[in-house]
């Protein structure tokens, strides 16, 4: 059985820049086992932010890729502030926020992006938590896609 470690490196993917807060927050906390991020953005391996409006500017697909990318995003700041995905034991909630158009309806498949990616890393059993997926009408700097989540360590 392989380490969460090996997992993600066995997928050849690479860890974009940790972000660095651009407000009043804390990008993680840990609290006794948990470990609570706060919402990360799709950044890309050269820093920036992808950019866009998913029905509008991009379609549910890459809007999925997006949502990919903001996985990538949370486990750089796991890797940056934690070390290690082998610390993390399970993901116990996320919550995706979709930037589209208001007739789209298909926030699930969006955060699917992030979740498919956890499930690579961790496992279905530690890598699948609870989720919730919803759209918005905007979010910060036009960024298609926003998720938050909260992991127990070990």
């Amino acid at each position: 059985m392989n380490t969460a470690d090996q997992n993600f490196a066995a997928l050849g993917l690479t860890l974009p820049p940790a972000p660095k807060p651009l407000g009043v927050y804390k990008p993680y906390l840990i609290d006794g086992k948990y470990l609570y991020l706060s919402g990360h953005g799709p950044v890309q391996n050269d820093g920036t932010l992808i950019i866009g409006r998913i029905g509008d500017t991009f379609t549910a697909e890459e809007g999925k890729l997006a949502a990919q990318q903001v996985g990538l995003t949370m486990l750089a700041t796991i890797k940056a502030n934690l070390g290690s995905f082998d610390k993390v034991k399970r993901v116990i909630k996320t919550l995706g926020m979709v930037n589209c158009t208001s007739d789209f309806e298909k926030h699930p498949f969006i955060i699917n992006g992030c979740s498919e990616l956890f499930a690579k890393v961790w496992g279905t059993d530690n890598g699948v938590g609870v989720r919730s997926a919803v759209g918005m009408g905007s979010l910060p700097d036009n960024i298609p896609v926003e998720i938050e989540a909260m992991f127990e360590l070990f």
